[in-house]
């Protein structure tokens, strides 16, 4: 059965791990990709990843949704999904997913998983955080959101920039639930 998952990128450093977790997901052949991402995450990806980084993330999902099209299938609470992945997750969609604020696609799409009780894992990027901040993690996990910021697993003896990034998507696609088993190398003591 064809699992609809969708992933929103925002304008905050890090966009190599929404790229990442958006070639994992398309290489996944029940998986139903839609993505959006907003105006600030496609400056950050042209400036972090090179212009063609944007063209391969479209061209591997199923659908792309304007970030201003508020009409689009993911703004309904009747359009099924397996849930919704922010990466990165600027600390300004944090605070207005917090808030319930839905003025792009990409907040009314994480404002319906909220709505309807589905997976909304939301890789919040930001060093050093003030108390707004962490208030809104806590609103946003009271409401059932998963905050994973998208720290390095220094355990795992990284020698690459791209194995903590993997890593990192590898983990934030394991917390939808969604493969048979997991995607990250699990701890073995």
């Amino acid at each position: 059965m064809t699992k609809r998952v969708i992933l929103g990128i925002s304008g905050a450093s890090g966009a190599a791990i929404g790229l990442e977790i958006g070639r994992i997901l398309a290489s996944m052949d029940d998986v139903e990709l839609h993505i959006v991402v907003t105006a600030a995450a496609r400056r950050t990806i042209a400036h972090e990843a090179g212009t063609e980084a944007l063209g391969l993330l479209i061209g591997r999902a199923n659908y792309c949704h304007a970030e201003a099209d508020i009409g689009a299938s993911i703004a309904s609470g009747s359009f099924q999904t397996a849930g919704m992945i922010v990466a990165p997750c600027s600390m300004r969609s944090l605070a207005a997913i917090a808030s319930g604020l839905t003025d792009n696609l990409l907040l009314r799409a994480a404002d319906v998983q909220l709505k309807e009780r589905r997976r909304l894992v939301l890789l919040a990027r930001e060093t050093p955080l003030h108390l707004g901040h962490l208030r809104n993690m806590v609103s946003v996990t009271e409401m059932g959101a998963i905050v994973m910021p998208p720290v390095p697993a220094f355990y795992r003896n990284p020698t690459s920039i791209d194995e903590v990034v993997s890593h990192l998507a590898a983990r934030a696609v394991d917390l939808l639930a969604i493969c048979d088993t997991p995607l990250a190398m699990e701890w073995k003591g």
